[in-house]
């Protein structure tokens, strides 16, 4: 599985139609209904804004595609399948469509959908997906040092505290590193 980072985006001009290609990370779905709604801000005049996406839950996996008022199968599902086709999770791709005046018919919105969605795919730097992990843990203030440079090298952080008595923390890092977190610290609950 694949991710980005940032956002990237292209431009296409068929047959006088504009063709705007952006691929957005998303984490959840609520963030795709915010980038769809900055993007519908973003290009109020543009004829169609069709998307696809994949976000990876615990629950597994949530997909949809969108032809944004196209002919059926014109435009969300050809985006989709690119997505697919990278294993890109996490991630918002939609491409906007300004008409031009000339009907490209359904093959050619099917081919102007889906090289618009492929090019914006192939300028992306992406990376592999890592699966995080977060864990509650409790520990002496002296202990602190060793565990801040431990998650240094574990590619974690600290995502919360509290300092009482002793310190409560809320870390995340690669799943993959928890055990060595674990291990480490011994007993921490």
């Amino acid at each position: 599985m694949q991710c980005v980072k940032s956002q990237y985006a292209i431009e296409d001009s068929i047959k006088k139609s504009r063709f705007i290609g952006v691929l957005i990370p998303c984490l959840s779905e609520s963030a795709v209904v915010d980038s769809l709604r900055q993007l519908r801000i973003s290009h109020p005049s543009a004829s169609h804004i069709a998307f696809a996406y994949r976000i990876k839950t615990h629950n597994g996996f949530i997909s949809r595609f969108n032809d944004a008022g196209e002919p059926s199968g014109t435009a969300g599902k050809p985006i989709f399948q690119h997505l697919e086709g990278k294993d890109l999770i996490n991630a918002l791709l939609a491409v906007i469509r300004y008409f031009g005046g000339i009907k490209l018919g359904a093959g050619g919105l099917t081919r102007a959908y889906g090289n618009t969605a492929k090019r914006v795919i192939e300028i992306a730097e992406l990376y592999p997906y890592i699966e995080v992990a977060e864990r509650k843990l409790t520990l002496d203030y002296k202990q602190m040092q060793l565990l801040e440079h431990l998650l240094k090298k574990l590619d974690g952080e600290i995502i919360g505290q509290d300092f009482a008595e002793q310190v409560h923390l809320t870390v995340q890092l690669p799943r993959d590193n928890l055990t060595a977190l674990l291990e480490a610290f011994g007993g921490l609950h």
